[in-house]
């Protein structure tokens, strides 16, 4: 059974709530039941963390190195800012996914740049709350053809 760390960016505590029209009207609590299900119907294990905070994400992606197998992350805005969340997931060298519940090329300039792509397996955008699970998906399928 594969053990997968969720990691969920700033403000996204507010999902529900925060730009509905943008994000969705699903609260950050069901996105998280909707991906310990999955985990369980694709013989995985998630553990999921959320923070406001660039160094309280870098010091989760560091722990997770002798704990998981793989990570889906959704790093919100410092997913087009943040240095130092891209050398967390290099350093680590973590199968990664990397998701967004917008189609984060639809919308503003500055969004369309993604720092963790390039460290990233793969990167799902655009979904709502199934971009997690088609990440959560996508990054079991690849560690399970990893294993063989």
């Amino acid at each position: 059974m594969f053990s997968i760390l969720v990691l969920h960016g700033p403000n996204l505590n507010l999902l529900g709530k925060r730009e509905p029209g943008v994000y969705g009207s699903v609260p950050l609590e069901a996105i998280n039941s909707l991906l310990e299900n999955e985990a369980k119907a694709v013989g995985a294990i998630v553990s999921i963390f959320q923070s406001n905070h660039e160094g309280a994400l870098v010091d989760a992606i560091h722990a997770a190195a002798d704990r998981h197998q793989g990570l889906v992350i959704n790093a919100g805005a410092y997913t087009h800012t943040s240095v130092a969340i891209r050398d967390a997931i290099a350093a680590v060298n973590l199968p990664t996914v990397e998701v967004h519940l917008s189609n984060i090329y639809r919308r503003e300039e500055f969004r369309h740049h993604s720092y963790i792509a390039p460290v990233a397996i793969g990167q799902i955008s655009g979904f709502g709350s199934d971009s997690y699970i088609l990440g959560l998906q996508a990054l079991v399928r690849h560690l399970k053809k990893s294993a063989r």
